[in-house]
């Protein structure tokens, strides 16, 4: 039987979309089966920002992870390929435009538009706040997207900038694995010199 990694994301994060590419690449050399769940930028950082009714550049900033939330409730089947269609918009294809980007992205899933229109408001916040403190509280609220969770553990990351293949995908996961096993082990870190590269 697979292991279950749960991945919680925001679809504007570079860096979870990086992520979220490498644990594609180990479904492909590991028993793995990835569940996506979303987080909100928006939510991590509103204490610090205008409300998205208050802003409408917040609002911008809201509706990718609201229209992701909106489909985990519609058909939850379709949130990872809503990701993939949604990330490759924003973050190989460089659209700034977030709610053409949600409305492009749910009509090639198959879904229906309306769900963007729904994103422009709050009616599934509760839902999306709910799934972002699922994540966040296996972690701390010092950190950001992405959230992985497997075997009992969760943790930051791997915040990574290219995305590893085949059996080095499968290595990189084998590495984390073994990290997550020592409950006493928190963090490595060392400063980024670059952005995430998708080509």
């Amino acid at each position: 039987m697979a292991e279950r990694v749960d991945f919680w994301f925001d679809p504007i994060c570079p860096f979870a979309f990086a992520t979220s590419r490498w644990i594609l690449e180990v479904e492909k050399v590991r028993d793995v089966e990835t569940h996506w769940n979303v987080m909100s930028l928006g939510v991590l950082n509103e204490a610090k920002n205008a409300s998205p009714e208050e802003d409408e550049d917040v609002l911008a900033r809201w509706i990718p992870a609201r229209t992701a939330t909106a489909v985990s409730q519609r058909a939850p089947e379709k949130l990872g390929d809503f990701y993939t269609a949604a990330g490759t918009q924003i973050h190989i294809n460089g659209h700034r435009d977030f709610e053409a980007v949600a409305r492009r992205a749910v009509t090639e899933v198959g879904l229906d538009e309306s769900l963007v229109d729904e994103a422009k408001t709050d009616k599934h916040d509760d839902v999306m706040r709910a799934s972002h403190q699922e994540g966040i509280s296996q972690v701390g609220q010092d950190v950001g997207t992405p959230v992985v969770a497997f075997g009992g553990t969760a943790f930051f990351g791997p915040v990574i900038t290219r995305i590893p293949q085949g059996e080095e995908a499968g290595k990189l996961f084998d590495a984390s694995v073994t990290l997550a096993n020592y409950p006493y082990f928190f963090e490595l870190k060392r400063s980024r010199s670059e952005t995430p590269q998708f080509d």
